[in-house]
């Protein structure tokens, strides 16, 4: 198995590994996520009936409403939040959320994301150390 590391900015400090869930498609926590089972609730959404639970979330940015900051913090409470969220740009709602919920974010990658990652590829993100380690067999 080889490894590579990318550097990336830090939002919300953390450490989390998992498997990759990704989609070119931004996200709107308030009415794109169930905060009850983190399933992807928005039909035209590419992850339509995907659960965000546990995974290395993987979207280019959020949209919407602010209370999409307090959809990520229930999803937290509730136990089906991502572990950790990768962004091309992060934006407010989500770096609020990702910060009052203690899940790691980041953004900025030296790499483009969608050009290295693919879903059920196994990531670990240090927002703590301000890297992505790919894992690839």
């Amino acid at each position: 198995m080889s490894s590579m590391r990318i550097n990336c900015r830090t939002i919300s400090r953390g450490v989390a590994e998992g498997e990759v869930l990704l989609t070119h498609d931004p996200i709107s926590f308030l009415g794109n996520v169930d905060p009850e089972t983190g399933e992807i609730v928005e039909p035209q959404h590419e992850l339509y009936g995907q659960s965000i639970c546990g995974k290395i979330l993987v979207f280019p940015y959020g949209k919407g409403s602010t209370v999409g900051s307090y959809v990520i913090y229930q999803l937290f409470k509730n136990n089906v939040a991502p572990a950790a969220m990768i962004n091309l740009e992060s934006e407010p709602i989500v770096a609020v959320g990702a910060i009052i919920s203690e899940i790691p974010l980041v953004d900025r990658l030296e790499t483009d994301p969608f050009e290295l990652l693919k879903n059920g590829d196994r990531v670990v993100v240090n927002s703590t150390a301000s890297f992505v380690e790919i894992n690839k067999d």
